[in-house]
């Protein structure tokens, strides 16, 4: 039975804010992948990405996901938009955890991260930021629909959406 709690979804879907509000209902840890990258690496993810570029990013990613799924205790985990994308990703965590999209339209994601000095996909300017929002969500649309579960977000405060997904793991996994 999976014991952690995977949101997925495009930059601004709410995966660190809701994850933060459905960990704390859960009684679990929250892990935000960026903050630990960032953390165990003393830069900020958009120097790591300019550095070392996304493929190295996106290893390290995986890594430390693969590496709080094998931690004991339960946590509601929020990678990045890009990991459920990820060869193999998404199956690395099957039966460990709940993966869970947070969905969103591009068009909402966009406005929830047009002030966001820190996403280095985004980094593109106001015109281009709804092309590649869109762009994005092409992409990986199909492994966000593949996830176990999926809370739609849109109009819904980030508190609705933590207590949406806070029910759903309860009722899908016991968390």
């Amino acid at each position: 039975m999976p014991k952690h709690l995977i949101l997925v979804g495009l930059p601004g879907a709410g995966k660190t804010t809701v994850g933060a509000l459905a960990a704390d209902e859960l009684g679990a840890c929250f892990v935000d992948i960026d903050a630990l990258i960032e953390e165990r690496y003393g830069a900020p993810v958009s120097e790591i990405f300019a550095g070392r570029g996304e493929e190295e990013f996106r290893s390290l990613e995986r890594e430390s996901v693969a590496e709080v799924v094998e931690a004991t205790s339960t946590c509601v985990i929020a990678p990045g938009g890009g990991w459920a994308a990820g060869p193999g990703n998404l199956e690395s965590v099957a039966g460990r955890a709940l993966t869970v999209y947070l969905a969103t339209t591009p068009e909402s994601a966009c406005e929830r991260t047009a002030a966001s000095a820190h996403r280095p996909l985004l980094e593109v300017g106001v015109a281009g930021r709804q092309e590649l929002m869109r762009e994005l969500y092409r992409q990986r649309e199909r492994f966000y629909s593949s996830c176990d579960a999926a809370v739609e977000t849109d109009g819904r405060t980030p508190a609705e959406v933590a207590d949406a997904v806070a029910q759903l793991a309860r009722s899908k996994v016991g968390l």
